[in-house]
């Protein structure tokens, strides 16, 4: 006997399954198969009497359920397993549903927000309303105010010399 967990097969000895075995062991398979089935056909005549009135109790259960058979205690209990993948019905192209445009990504939906959230600042920027432009507009007025008194003093200082040469020719 080998020590350890392991049994290591190398070397030894290969032992092939006969051809007549393997024959024997299909028909054998095969008469089992028929001989269930025979089984099943007498079984069920003897109980379709009876069984026409679980069938009728059972077909309620089995519309909730879907086609599938309940295995084990699905068909006692009702379990909602978020894992389970459902079967999706299968839509046929005239079924779908076209949109008017195709999906937009998170960026491109970023995007187009800012694009609006800048048009919209420029409109009230042009109007006045932001705290720039009332600044922008204030620094305007004070640069107005100053050249409006410098073309006031050169006109005064134009008015003077035009005064003082008067006075020197005549």
């Amino acid at each position: 006997m080998p020590r350890g967990k392991y049994v290591n097969h190398k070397g030894r000895n290969r032992n092939f399954t006969n051809p007549e075995e393997l024959e024997a062991q299909r028909k054998k398979d095969e008469e089992e198969k028929k001989w269930r089935k025979t089984r099943e056909g007498e079984s069920s005549e003897e109980d379709e009497d009876g069984e026409e009135n679980e069938a009728e109790s059972d077909d309620s259960d089995e519309d909730e359920s879907g086609d599938e058979k309940a295995k084990g205690a699905e068909g006692v209990i009702q379990i909602e397993n978020p894992n389970r993948v459902a079967k999706k019905a299968h839509k046929k192209v005239t079924e779908l549903e076209e949109d008017d445009g195709p999906q937009l990504t998170r960026r491109e939906k970023e995007q187009i927000e800012k694009q609006r959230a800048h048009a919209a600042y420029q409109k009230r920027h042009a109007e006045g309303k932001t705290a720039q432009a009332k600044a922008d507009l204030a620094r305007l007025a004070i640069i107005k105010q100053h050249r409006a008194e410098a073309a006031a003093r050169r006109e005064a200082e134009k008015k003077e010399k035009e005064a003082k040469m008067k006075g020197t020719n005549s």
